[in-house]
């Protein structure tokens, strides 16, 4: 994620990671929701701060990226946070590679926005607020 609008644009668009952060970030501003927006590559740290994310914060929004498809781990963390979680995707992954056509996240989470490229971050974002 850290690559965004360098990585494969093609399926995953020209629009930085930070730019998506600055939409987030006026989006709910406008609604006086506090967002604390975090990325990492460690699926040790995501789990981490999934796992002590409810004692801070409503909800969660997450694009687990290719953690989608492997992490039993963070997965489960999702699981046994208690937040009304979204998960998010740039590309739909139902029409990529045979292997990313599974998600583990979305059986635990409360629904799935993909295949919107950077605004699915943003509806993803404005589902939450409806939710919480």
């Amino acid at each position: 994620m850290d690559l965004l609008g360098q990585r494969e644009p093609a399926v995953y668009g020209k629009v930085t990671l930070k730019q998506i952060n600055a939409e987030l970030r006026k989006i709910a501003g406008r609604k006086n929701i506090g967002l604390k927006i975090v990325q990492s590559n460690h699926e040790g740290e995501i789990v981490d701060l999934i796992g002590k994310a409810n004692a801070k914060f409503n909800g969660l929004l997450i694009n687990p990226a290719a953690y989608t498809h492997t992490s039993v781990a963070i997965r489960d963390a999702v699981a046994s946070c208690g937040l009304v979680t979204v998960e998010v995707h740039l590309s739909n992954i139902y029409s990529r590679e045979e292997f990313r056509q599974k998600s583990l996240i979305s059986p635990v989470a409360k629904g799935t926005i993909l295949g919107f490229g950077a605004k699915s971050y943003i509806l993803g974002l404005e589902a939450l607020m409806d939710l919480i």
